[in-house]
C-alpha cells in the first residue's frame, strides 16, 4: 500500500539560512498584536485607578461649615456646622441635602469624633457608642427637645478609610441660624 505524498512536506533550512518570510511577518504581527494589547490593558488600569482616585477624592472633599447655596453631598463630606434640609431615614447614609443655616433646616452637624486611624474596626453597635459618647448638647438645647442622632462610619466605609463619626443635633422643629455659635432659632 502506497502512502500519498505529502503535499506540503517541512521544509529544512540548513544552517546560516534565513527564515521564510512569511514566518517572520507571522511572528513580527503577534509581537506587535502582543504589545497593543498589553498597552490597551495598562491604560485602562491607570484610567481605572485614577477615576477611582479622582471620584473617592470628591466623594470625601469636605464642605465648608456653612455652605452658600443648597447642595447635595456624601455624609463623608459633612463637617461641623453643616446644616442638612431633612434627617434621611435609619439606616446608612450616602448623600444628604445641605442647607445653608439661614434656611430652615431639620438638622445640624454639631461634633465630630476621630477615630483612631490604626484603629480596629469596634462593630457597627461600637461605633456609634464612641460617636455617641462625644455628642454633648447644652441643658438649654435639651430643654427645647432638641436630640442627637450619630452617624458613625460603616464597616465598609471604615475598609475604605472613613474614621469620622458626626454629631447631629435634631430639634422638634425646622430651625434657622446654627447650634454651634447659639443662634438657632424655630423657623416657624
Amino acid at each position: 500500500m502506497d502512502v500519498p505524498e505529502d503535499p506540503n512536506p517541512p521544509t529544512y533550512y540548513a544552517p546560516g539560512w534565513q527564515e521564510a518570510a512569511q514566518a517572520r511577518t507571522r511572528a513580527r504581527r503577534r509581537v506587535r498584536v502582543a504589545a497593543a494589547a498589553l498597552a490597551a490593558v495598562a491604560v485602562v488600569a491607570v484610567g481605572s485607578v485614577l477615576g477611582t482616585r479622582a471620584v473617592t477624592s470628591a466623594r470625601s472633599a469636605p464642605l465648608p461649615a456653612d455652605v452658600t447655596e443648597p447642595t447635595d453631598a456624601y455624609a463623608a463630606q459633612l463637617v461641623t456646622g453643616s446644616c442638612l434640609a431633612e434627617l434621611p431615614a435609619d439606616g446608612d447614609v450616602d448623600r444628604v441635602r445641605v442647607v445653608p443655616c439661614a434656611q430652615a433646616h431639620a438638622a445640624q452637624v454639631v461634633g465630630e469624633y476621630a477615630f483612631d486611624a490604626a484603629a480596629v474596626w469596634p462593630g457597627q453597635d461600637g461605633a456609634h457608642t464612641r460617636v455617641a459618647r462625644s455628642c454633648v448638647l447644652s441643658d438649654a438645647e435639651v430643654e427645647a427637645g432638641v436630640r442627637v442622632v450619630t452617624w458613625a462610619p460603616t464597616e465598609a466605609g471604615w475598609s475604605r478609610g472613613d474614621r469620622t463619626g458626626l454629631c447631629l443635633a435634631v430639634p422638634p422643629a425646622p430651625v434657622t441660624g446654627s447650634f454651634v455659635d447659639g443662634t438657632a432659632v424655630d423657623a416657624g
